[in-house]
């Protein structure tokens, strides 16, 4: 996700220090893994826990990259749905799980959000997870059923003036990028929308579909096939550029929302004491993933960057993520429903 400044907009800095960390990190990776070369992990199947159903924006990054893994190293990497708490029920499993290799979480910008949502969490991703790989990098979209919200965003906003509380937006749950993406909007549009929390990105994007929710803030991940297949209608890509994947969408900047940036992250752990011959071996298979043509084709298709920050410098660009959102949360006062 890009930093924001006061009022959410993007940093350059922010975008330099991604590229340097980027390059830092894989050049690390290298010069350790030369050094722990006679390593053999992965030796059996890897389970790689997401924290969301099926059919979300996590998915459609795990799916491939499980695939791809797969091919590369000779070993099926399982992927572990494991839904609920905005996210938080998987990474506490995934927290507590054998620190030996076999066990690798696929978490979100939403487990960033977490520490200033939730008052108690039982895991710490700074404390328990080792950081793996900054996974991708996607703008957050506003979608909507356009059989029951204009399709048109200055007839979308009228309707939000007009209407104050009526009109509602679905998340993965409360404290995940989808609700912070919804409650900056209202601070900025100066609007209010009625905030329905699911279980997950997919579940929520079901019940926009079927016409039981209004709206979502969304990550181009999740929703870029059902946008393709007309089944929601984008009104707004967040930022200040349009997506190379949907041209025809409008950014926030040209609907008059310049400090509008919300972008999703996707990264990859490992539970605190995974040893480090290991960490460097999946760093290295998420290196070969990111070359790969289908997982470049995959990114494409859903509007993402593939940035390659990893270890340490992925561990810092969590902990900016952290402190940002927390900023976000005090300053649009939002609240567990």
């Amino acid at each position: 996700m890009e930093q924001t400044q006061k009022g959410g907009q993007s940093s350059p800095a922010l975008r330099r220090d991604v590229l340097r960390w980027g390059a830092a990190g894989v050049a690390a990776a290298w010069c350790v893994g030369a050094a722990q070369a006679d390593s053999n992990w992965p030796s059996k199947p890897v389970t790689m826990i997401v924290p969301f159903p099926a059919g979300g924006g996590t998915d459609a990054f795990a799916r491939p990259f499980s695939a791809q893994f797969a091919k590369q190293s000779g070993k099926t990497l399982v992927i572990d749905n494991r839904g609920g708490a905005g996210g938080n029920l998987g990474a506490g499993l995934a927290a507590k799980a054998a620190p030996d290799g076999y066990t690798l979480f696929m978490g979100a910008v939403h487990h960033s959000i977490a520490p200033s949502m939730y008052p108690k969490l039982d895991y710490d991703l700074e404390r328990d997870f080792v950081p793996l790989a900054l996974m991708a990098l996607v703008p957050q979209v506003l979608v909507v059923n356009p059989k029951k919200v204009p399709g048109d965003f200055k007839a979308f906003m009228a309707q939000l003036r007009s209407n104050p509380g009526r009109v509602n937006f679905g998340s993965a749950g409360g404290g995940t990028s989808h609700h912070l993406a919804g409650e900056l909007f209202k601070l900025q549009t100066k609007t209010f929308i009625t905030h329905i929390p699911y279980r997950g990105a997919g579940p929520a994007l079901q019940d926009l579909i079927a016409g039981n929710v209004d709206m979502m803030f969304d990550g181009l991940g999740s929703s870029a096939q059902h946008i393709k297949g007309g089944r929601v209608k984008a009104l707004m890509v967040s930022g200040n550029k349009r997506n190379a994947a949907f041209p025809d969408v409008p950014c926030a900047a040209e609907l008059g929302l310049p400090d509008y940036t919300v972008t999703t992250w996707y990264g990859l752990w490992a539970p605190k004491g995974t040893p480090t011959d290991i960490q460097v071996h999946a760093i290295d298979e998420v290196r070969k993933a990111s070359s790969a043509d289908e997982i470049k084709l995959a990114w494409a298709q859903n509007g993402a960057e593939f940035p390659n920050i990893t270890g340490p410098q992925f561990g810092a660009f969590v902990s900016n993520e952290i402190k940002r959102w927390a900023g976000v949360v005090k300053a649009s006062g939002a609240k567990l429903d």
